[in-house]
């Protein structure tokens, strides 16, 4: 049975033989109905829809690793820090 707690309204829609063999194996895997087959696919498309346009956009993405990343300098210079101790302690003695 569905999560669902809302009215549900029966609506028909027109499907090609794969869809409708593809929706029926789903329907006996998940042990659902073929109706709420439809309904995750639905709700799992407009979630990845709605996580694509919340992500930004390539050229803002670029932007925002170029002012730093969200990295205050003092946070950087402290990664640095500890990247060349960790480093350092890992040469041997001739690189030195």
């Amino acid at each position: 049975m569905s999560d669902y707690q809302h009215k549900l309204t029966r609506t028909s829609m027109a499907l090609d033989a794969w869809t409708l063999q593809a929706m029926k194996a789903l329907s006996e895997r998940l042990g659902t109905s073929k109706a709420e087959v439809i309904r995750r696919a639905v709700r799992e498309m407009k979630e990845r829809s709605d996580r694509e346009d919340a992500a930004p956009k390539p050229l803002e993405a670029l932007d925002w690793l170029q002012n730093g990343g969200g990295l205050v300098a003092e946070e950087a210079a402290e990664y640095r820090a500890a990247m060349t101790a960790e480093r350092n302690a890992k040469k041997y003695w001739w690189e030195s």
